[in-house]
């Protein structure tokens, strides 16, 4: 069965290849001098410091795989190709919040890179999906678990 592709920006790309060089130059490293501290206490059957470093070593290794395959699945989003007028992914977006008069301002990008703290949402969020395709001064009804929310979009810009 085929991978799911992974749908990354430029900036996600560059993001997950400087994570990969950190864990494989720098952490990878660390925590195999740790295990070799730990190994040097004696007995590891009831040593925390080995199990600790152990357990970091999985995660990191782990985390070093997790990158790799979403890497080879990747599918840089080209926003060049989209109209300037429509939301695509890799569009920042301007929207009203109907219900409170709030402007808030997202962009669209891949599940892999969403971060809501960073108003980062997913093309597979719920607003990402009423969204997509949308253009400037459309309202736009979002059925979340709280109920519907509507959205008037005020702006679209695009990287190029």
């Amino acid at each position: 069965m085929p991978e799911k592709e992974v749908l990354l920006t430029a900036e996600g790309i560059k993001e997950l290849q400087e994570e990969l060089h950190c864990l494989k130059t720098v952490k990878r490293p660390a925590v195999s001098n740790r295990i070799k501290v730990a190994i040097g206490f004696g007995d590891i059957s009831e040593n925390a410091e080995y199990d600790d470093a152990k357990n970091e070593q999985a995660f990191i290794e782990g985390r070093i795989l997790t990158i790799n395959r979403m890497l080879g699945n990747a599918r840089i989003i080209d926003t060049e190709k989209a109209s300037d007028d429509t939301i695509c992914i890799g569009a920042t977006v301007l929207l009203r919040d109907l219900e409170f008069g709030e402007d808030q301002k997202y962009t669209i990008v891949g599940a892999t890179e969403s971060n809501p703290d960073a108003n980062k949402i997913s093309n597979e969020s719920l607003v990402g999906k009423a969204i997509l395709g949308q253009k400037i001064g459309t309202i736009v009804t979002v059925n979340a678990p709280i109920g519907p929310l509507q959205y008037k979009i005020l702006g679209i810009h695009k990287k190029s």
